[in-house]
C-alpha cells in the first residue's frame, strides 16, 4: 500500500477503513476464473506464491505488510495460495495470517512436499497440517521430482481419506523436463505446477500441452522469468498492444501472456505488498491475448 493510500485510509477512522475496502472491492470486476480439469472446479487465473519474502518474516515488522496483503487478496477475490515447507518459516506465516484474518474456508491452499523417503514424507505432510493450522489441504504436489512414486503414493492415500482434494508435481528447472514429462505420460495427476514466462517459454513446446492432453490443471511457477523480464523492459513504456488486452502495467501484460494459454489454469507470482495485489490481479480482469497478440508480445519480448 503506498503513502498516498495509507494517508487517505487513515482519515477516514478505523471502522470506515473497513468499510471503505469492502467497497472498493466489491467495485472491481469479478476474476476470471479456469477449471480443474479432474473435478471441473473453478479457481481464479491469478494465485499468490509465498517463495522469498515470506520465508524469514518472523517479526510484527516482517509480517504486517504480509497480513495486508492477505486481506486485500482476500477482499478482491483472490483464493489460490501457494507454499512449500521448503520456503522457510513461509507455511507457518501464511497459516498464522489466514487464521488471524479468519480466512481459510475461502482460500484454496497449496503446498509440497520434497524429501527423500516415504517416512520422511509423512512426517513432512503432517507438518504442513499444523504449520497450516488446517485439517484438510485443497492441493499437495511432490516437489521438484523428488522421491516421486513413494510421495504419490501417499498423497493419494490422504485424498482416498479425504484429507487432501487434489494431488500434484512440480519442477522449475528445464535439467527435470525429460523426466517431468515422462512421469506426467505414467501418472495420473490432478495438476502439475512448471515455469513459465513470457521469456521463458520452453514448458510450452510440450509439457504443458500434455498436461492438458492428460486432463491436468497447469499451475506457473516463475511467471515473472525470475525477474528477467522486468529487467528487460525497466523504464520502456507499454507498447500500444497492451491497451488491446486492457493493461497499465508490464506485470499485468507478463501475467496475460501466462494465463490467455489455453492450458494454463492459474499462475502464481509472488505478492508480499498489497500494492502488488491490485497491479497482478488485474491480470484477472478484462480482455485477453488471442493467438495473433500472443505472437507479438513473443516477438517483442525477444526484440529486447
Amino acid at each position: 500500500m503506498n503513502a498516498t493510500r495509507r494517508t487517505a485510509l487513515a482519515a477516514l477512522g478505523g471502522g470506515l477503513v473497513a468499510a471503505a475496502l469492502e467497497r472498493g472491492a466489491a467495485a472491481q470486476p469479478a476474476l476470471i476464473r479456469k477449471p480443474i480439469p479432474s473435478s471441473g472446479e473453478m479457481i481464479p487465473v491469478i494465485g499468490l506464491g509465498s517463495a522469498r519474502r515470506y520465508e524469514d518474516a518472523k517479526t510484527e515488522e516482517d509480517i504486517g505488510p504480509l497480513r495486508e496483503t492477505f486481506r486485500r487478496f482476500q477482499a478482491l477475490g483472490g483464493t489460490v495460495l501457494d507454499t512449500s515447507p521448503t520456503y522457510g518459516v513461509a507455511e507457518p506465516v501464511m497459516g498464522g495470517l489466514m487464521a488471524d484474518l479468519g480466512i481459510r474456508s475461502s482460500m484454496f491452499v497449496c503446498t509440497k512436499v520434497a524429501v527423500d523417503n516415504k517416512e520422511q514424507g509423512r512426517e513432512q505432510i503432517e507438518q504442513s497440517f499444523r504449520n497450516l493450522r488446517t485439517d484438510r489441504i485443497d492441493l499437495i504436489a511432490v516437489h521438484n521430482l523428488r522421491d516421486i512414486t513413494n510421495e504419490l503414493a501417499t498423497l493419494r492415500e490422504l485424498k482416498a481419506a479425504g484429507r487432501i482434494r487434489y494431488v500434484g508435481a512440480t519442477t522449475s528447472f528445464d535439467r527435470q523436463y525429460e523426466a517431468f514429462e515422462a512421469m506426467i505420460r505414467r501418472e495420473a495427476l490432478d495438476s502439475i505446477q512448471i515455469d513459465y514466462a513470457l521469456d521463458n517459454r520452453n514448458a510450452a513446446e510440450r509439457i504443458i500441452p500434455l498436461a492438458r492432453d492428460r486432463g491436468m490443471a497447469v499451475f506457473i511457477n516463475l511467471p515473472f522469468g525470475r525477474g528477467s523480464v522486468f529487467r528487460a523492459t525497466q523504464g520502456k513504456p507499454l507498447p500500444d498492444w497492451a491497451a488491446e488486452i486492457d493493461c497499465t502495467s508490464w506485470a499485468q501484460v507478463m501475467l496475460k501472456y501466462i494465463v490467455s494459454h489455453e492450458a494454463v489454469t492459474c499462475a502464481i507470482p509472488g505478492m508480499a505488498q498489497a500494492r502488488y495485489v491490485d497491479d497482478n490481479l488485474k491480470a484477472a480482469q478484462g480482455r485477453m491475448p488471442d493467438a495473433a497478440l500472443r505472437r507479438r508480445m513473443e516477438g517483442y519480448i525477444d526484440s529486447l
